[in-house]
C-alpha cells in the first residue's frame, strides 16, 4: 500500500525497492512546484556524526576554549528586565508623591503661595468671576435647542426624502 502512494519511477520497481531498503537507505518523494509529488527515488541516509550523550568536563572545556567565541559571552550579565525598570520608576514616583504631599501639609506659608508653587495662575488676588467665555448651549433656551436640531435632521438625509416627496408629487403630472 506504501508503494501505491508514490509516483512511480521507471528504473526500478517502488514495491521491491520498500522491501530491499537496508540500513542507511530510504525511498524518498519530494514535493515540486505547486504541491506536485516527485518521481520516488531510493536515496542513502548519511548518519549523524555528532555524540549521543554527555561529554566529560575536560572535552567541553577544550572545546570552549578552540571556539571563536571563546571569551565573548564568559561573564554572566544579570540585566534589569522592563517589569523591574517600570516597577523602580513607578516606586520612585510615589514616594516623591508622598513626599510633596507631605511637603505641601507642612508648609505654614500663605495659601497664594502654594497655589503659584503648584502651578496655578497667581495674580495676588482672587479671581472673583469666571474668565472662560459661556459654552453656547449654556445660553440658548430650549426652544432654540429643538430648533436646532429639527433643522440638523432637515439639512441630512430625511430632509432630501421629505423635499423630493413634495416635489415628486406637484411635478409628477407634467
Amino acid at each position: 500500500q506504501a508503494a501505491q502512494t508514490y509516483r512511480e519511477n521507471p528504473r526500478f520497481d517502488t514495491e521491491e525497492a520498500i522491501r530491499e531498503v537496508g540500513v542507511g537507505e530510504a525511498v524518498t518523494s519530494m514535493l515540486q512546484k505547486k504541491g506536485v509529488p516527485g518521481v520516488v527515488e531510493r536515496t542513502l541516509i548519511r548518519p549523524p556524526s555528532s555524540q549521543l550523550g554527555p561529554i566529560d568536563a575536560a572535552n567541553r572545556a577544550t572545546q570552549i576554549a578552540q571556539s571563536p567565541m571563546a571569551g565573548k559571552y564568559n561573564p554572566r550579565l544579570d540585566r534589569q528586565s522592563a517589569y523591574e525598570m517600570l516597577a523602580a520608576r513607578s516606586e520612585n514616583a510615589a514616594i516623591a508623591a508622598a513626599d510633596a504631599e507631605e511637603k505641601a501639609d507642612a508648609d505654614d506659608s500663605p495659601a497664594e503661595l502654594r497655589e503659584y508653587n503648584s502651578a496655578r495662575r497667581y495674580t495676588g488676588k482672587r479671581v472673583s468671576r469666571s474668565t472662560a467665555k459661556p459654552r453656547k448651549a449654556d445660553a440658548e433656551g430650549w426652544g432654540d435647542a429643538i430648533a436646532g436640531v429639527v433643522m440638523k435632521e432637515l439639512k441630512g438625509t430625511t430632509g432630501r426624502r421629505i423635499v423630493r416627496g413634495i416635489l415628486g408629487g406637484l411635478f409628477k403630472g407634467r
